[in-house]
């Protein structure tokens, strides 16, 4: 995502989150809040000068430490969609997947035929 697309939303506000975040867990700065999340500072960094947007596992990782919901943290951040969309492409196999898939699978039965035990 480019820098433009997250500074075009006028209701993005990654900063709000993460403010409220520090005030709610009583951390000092964005270096704790970094530890708290088990993310590098950068990433706090980025994401403050809209260069990295919040994405899902920051999220997940932010209500798990937070206690706090994922639609309040999405509130707070400013993402006011209720949906998301999933593109064509994504969940679909291949088309040539499922002929590798039963080409490497080995036969039923052990694979050894006519052996005396």
């Amino acid at each position: 995502m480019n820098d433009h697309a997250l500074a075009g939303q006028e209701t993005y506000d990654p900063n709000r989150l993460l403010d409220t975040l520090l005030e709610k867990m009583n951390l000092k700065n964005d270096a704790a809040l970094s530890r708290m999340l088990e993310v590098a500072p950068p990433v706090i960094s980025k994401i403050r000068h809209r260069r990295l947007p919040i994405g899902a596992s920051l999220l997940i990782r932010m209500h798990e430490t937070t206690g706090m919901s994922i639609r309040e943290l999405r509130d707070l951040m400013g993402d006011r969609r209720t949906k998301y969309r999933l593109s064509d492409a994504q969940g679909k196999p291949k088309p040539d997947a499922n002929a590798a898939t039963q080409q490497s699978t080995p036969p039923q039965g052990g694979g050894q035929q006519g052996a005396l035990h």
